[in-house]
């Protein structure tokens, strides 16, 4: 079992750990949460985060699965991409537009609203911020509360993949790299 940087917490003691400090206990199942559990604080502030955008989240979730498959393409941050590719995938976003976000300028089948996220993604990752041209793409297409989404998405999966790439967090035995061609950035 590849341990990444530090060691993973054995899927047992991981679950046993997380449902100690209040997280669910699927979350021992996950590498990311076997190294983060180490600092039980911190896997806690993490999956709170989580929890509330991928669960609660005022954002379409097929346009945050796109921001975070671009974080990870963008960053080569094979763990997110590979874990977001599953979510994805099972939110039955069509494989194209999961592929398109690779090269999405030229991704034909993008809207504006694809097109704005992306822009916003891609701006935040060059320069930390949003530009103001695709700050005024983004408030064309979503209201306020989206738009405060848009920047915590963008900025909580930078984080993770900024955490999984330092970390070198393993992907979990059997998934392959890179779904689905295994074709990295």
């Amino acid at each position: 079992m590849n341990q990444g940087r530090i060691p993973r917490l054995d899927a047992a003691t991981a679950k046993a750990m997380a449902t100690e400090h209040g997280l669910p206990e699927f979350l021992g199942d996950l590498s990311v949460f076997q190294i983060a559990l180490r600092n039980p604080r911190v896997a806690t502030a993490l999956n709170g985060m989580l929890h509330n955008l991928l669960m609660k989240g005022e954002l379409d979730g097929r346009l945050r699965e796109l921001i975070i498959l671009r974080i990870g393409w963008a960053t080569g941050s094979v763990y997110e991409w590979t874990q977001h590719w599953r979510v994805a995938t099972g939110m039955n976003i069509p494989e194209g537009d999961l592929l398109g976000v690779r090269d999405w300028p030229n991704h034909a089948a993008f809207g504006p609203a694809e097109r704005a996220v992306l822009a916003a993604t891609d701006d935040s990752l060059a320069t930390g911020k949003i530009s103001d041209g695709t700050w005024a793409a983004c408030a064309e297409t979503f209201d306020q509360a989206e738009l405060v989404e848009l920047v915590a998405v963008i900025g909580n999966w930078t984080l993770f993949s900024n955490l999984l790439r330092s970390l070198e967090v393993p992907l979990e035995d059997g998934l392959q790299p890179w779904p689905p061609d295994g074709q990295a950035p």
